[in-house]
Order: structure tokens, then sequence, then C-alpha cells
């Protein structure tokens, strides 16, 4: 009994793709929306919700009260 490769949506295009080896790019349908999404992540368009939950290690705001 062959059972069908779970699919997935890309998370670029959102085109629907198989979790196989025939999308070698996987979760994304090609290496152009790999890298679309990388881009995206590198030029701080792309963040991940929320607040952080520390202070920034490279401000220099602290620095002069120690």
């Amino acid at each position: 009994m062959n059972k069908a490769p779970p699919s997935l949506e890309c998370p670029s295009c959102q085109i629907t793709i198989e979790w196989s080896d025939k999308y070698p790019e996987r979760p994304f349908c090609s290496a152009s929306c790999k890298n679309k999404d990388f881009i995206g992540w590198a030029n701080e368009d792309q963040r991940i919700a929320g607040t952080p939950s520390y202070d920034d290690i490279f401000s220099d705001s602290d620095l002069g009260e120690r």
C-alpha cells in the first residue's frame, strides 16, 4: 500500500507541493522562493511577532553607566 507523500504550501508563493525528493528545496517550491524568503529575513522585512525578553546586547546605552 503506497501512501501519497504529505503536501504543504510553499511559504513564499503558497503553491501546493509534496514533501518528497521531487522538491529538494522543501518546504519551498524552488530555490528562487527559498532565496526570496532568506532576503526578506536578512533585510528584516520579516520578523517573529512579540517583544524581546532581553535587552539589546549591542546597545551602547547602558555601557556608560558601568
